[in-house]
């Protein structure tokens, strides 16, 4: 655990790069073998319009970082915050307790909060108009979600008081975990259904991408599933039902056009229907 809380302590920018990349890579080459739905759409295409977006959000964090590392700085030195009060425990423990805590105000509470206020929501349904979701899906988010999103991790790692070197291993797992369970991939349901009862399963994410709701406002969460279980917006539906994208914008040249997607939020919205 030292070597691990080590490396992420001064992991370097390429690194995560590093890792950003072969992540989509390995679960690219996976859904290509084993895909789970057989998309008829120019892949190439698609994955272009998303990585572009996760470019933005790569910069976005890039810029403002010095506020999280200024923000963990201080609650260290200050013994501030909800890890700085827990009487003593094992490394392991601390390190558990502090991941679950983030990706509770930096996943799940962000992205329950996007669903239900709408000026927010206005820039997380640049996320929910694809209708061809693979791996590349994880990270398709806005610049303004980005920036949405940022200001949340901020506040969690104010109010539960994270060293930097926890907040960069939050940040590296929720990568390779918004790109699995993004991951056009089968699982064998039995796999898939164990795992959603400790992480977010592909499967169990997939329904949080159905076009209606009440499943587009369900399974939150990014890293751990229990959250979501926790607090009752958990909802499961056979993946043969699941139909992508968002009803409120069905039409290709609104989701997959770049031009159009920087815009969306700036548009006149649809109300999305309650089904």
């Amino acid at each position: 655990m030292n070597e691990i809380i080590s490396y992420f302590s001064s992991i370097p920018s390429s690194h995560r790069s590093l890792i950003l990349v072969a992540g989509i890579t390995i679960f690219w080459m996976i859904e290509n073998a084993y895909p789970l739905f057989k998309f008829n759409y120019k892949k190439w295409h698609h994955a272009g319009i998303n990585i572009f977006l996760t470019l933005t959000t790569i910069i976005v964090n890039f810029l403002l970082a010095f506020i999280l590392l200024k923000t963990a700085d201080w609650t260290i030195n200050n013994n501030f915050g909800i890890l700085q009060w827990l009487p003593k425990m094992s490394i392991l423990l601390y390190t558990l307790i502090g991941l679950l805590l983030l990706d509770l105000i930096g996943a799940y509470l962000v992205h329950l909060v996007e669903h239900k206020v709408k000026f927010l929501w206005r820039f997380h349904l640049i996320h929910h108009t694809d209708t061809w979701i693979d791996t590349t899906t994880a990270n398709r988010h806005h610049p303004g979600e980005s920036i949405i999103r940022f200001a949340f991790t901020a506040i969690g790692v104010f109010i539960i008081g994270s060293p930097m070197w926890m907040v960069f291993l939050y940040q590296t797992l929720s990568v390779i975990a918004t790109q699995f369970n993004h991951a056009n991939i089968a699982l064998p349901k039995k796999v898939d259904t164990l795992l959603s009862y400790f992480i977010v399963s592909p499967d169990m994410h997939k329904v949080h991408h159905h076009h209606v709701m009440p499943y587009t406002d369900s399974n939150y969460g990014n890293i751990f599933s229990i959250w979501d279980r926790l607090f009752g917006t958990f909802r499961t539906l056979p993946k043969e039902e699941i139909i992508y994208g968002i009803d409120s914008h069905p039409n290709p040249t609104e989701h997959n056009n770049l031009k159009n997607l920087l815009k969306i939020p700036f548009q006149n919205q649809p109300v999305k229907e309650k089904k």
